[in-house]
């Protein structure tokens, strides 16, 4: 009894378990116990506060849904184009960033950052500012003759995704580009060295030495900005909220998954049990998403 005291000790210390009560509390009853009780709800079906248990309502709907279609369409434009352009962007701006020849480059760095850490609030009326019919955006394309009539950027629903692509890639490149130039800051520059007294060209060694070594980065970037985008409702809401676009964009263009479940729980008549199922579309599909991104990038001996 006497030796196996110490081990318990370890496990039971009281000062220990007092020291990390109060982190494992909030967790508990602002993470745990909202996915139980979200999973529970997933197996309610019913209105407002009549609801009852049933096992299979709320997923025999989920397939034949037409919003929660158009939802999970939109939502997958979003990822499988803004995800791509902007990481390579945010990998092109880091490498140019890294080159210590480039003047000014502490000023460019703050200025490609500063929009993920502005208020959204602030950015939203910006950004909604500069892309109305006669905003800044039209305006300046107008004057070099790239158009010829302004673009309907709130109104046509083409032009309603590509506004939001625009709206997210220019809010978290800089959020990106800041892993990726700590990255290329930490590789030995006696690599690159080597490789060019070789007679490697510099394309050569972006792609077979850089990008390589920034496989980590790459892949944590790519996890991060897929749940983002999988998750998207802050730009959706507040920029295409408007009397022509209506909350999700003209003709729901910009509706997401989060921007749906938004509507369920609290326009018209709240659905809190469809809302919850519709919640573990997410989830699905980020745990699946990050599956294949931690398989495709996954270190080979």
């Amino acid at each position: 009894m006497d030796k196996a005291s110490p081990r318990l000790n370890r496990y039971f210390d009281v000062n220990g378990w007092l020291f990390v009560a109060p982190a494992v509390l909030l967790i508990a009853v602002f993470m745990v116990y909202p996915i139980l009780y979200s999973l529970w709800m997933s197996f309610q079906t019913g209105r407002g506060m009549m609801m009852h248990f049933d096992l299979t309502a709320n997923i025999v709907r989920l397939f034949s849904d037409p919003m929660l279609k158009l939802a999970l369409y939109n939502t997958m434009i979003f990822f499988i184009v803004q995800v791509p352009v902007m990481l390579i962007l945010a990998l092109l701006l880091a490498t140019m960033l890294d080159d210590r020849r480039i003047r000014f480059r502490g000023l460019i760095r703050t200025a490609i950052f500063l929009p993920c850490v502005s208020s959204l609030v602030a950015y939203s009326v910006l950004f909604k500012s500069m892309f109305v019919q006669d905003g800044l955006v039209n305006t300046t394309l107008l004057d070099l003759g790239l158009i010829s009539s302004p673009i309907l950027w709130m109104t046509d629903p083409f032009w309603a995704r590509v506004l939001i692509i625009i709206a997210i890639t220019w809010r978290w490149t800089g959020y990106n580009m800041i892993f990726y130039l700590a990255a290329l800051q930490n590789i030995d520059k006696s690599i690159h060295e080597a490789a060019r007294i070789d007679g490697v060209p510099a394309y050569g060694r972006f792609f077979f030495l850089t990008v390589p070594m920034l496989k980590p980065v790459i892949l944590f970037t790519t996890v991060t900005s897929t749940i983002g985008t999988l998750q998207l409702f802050d730009e959706v809401r507040n920029i295409m909220t408007s009397d022509a676009g209506g909350a999700a964009g003209p003709s729901n263009s910009a509706l997401t998954l989060s921007v749906y479940i938004y509507n369920l729980t609290f326009k018209f008549m709240p659905n809190f049990g469809y809302a919850a199922t519709v919640s573990y579309v997410i989830v699905i599909a980020v745990a699946l998403l990050s599956l294949l991104q931690f398989y495709a990038l996954r270190e080979r001996n």
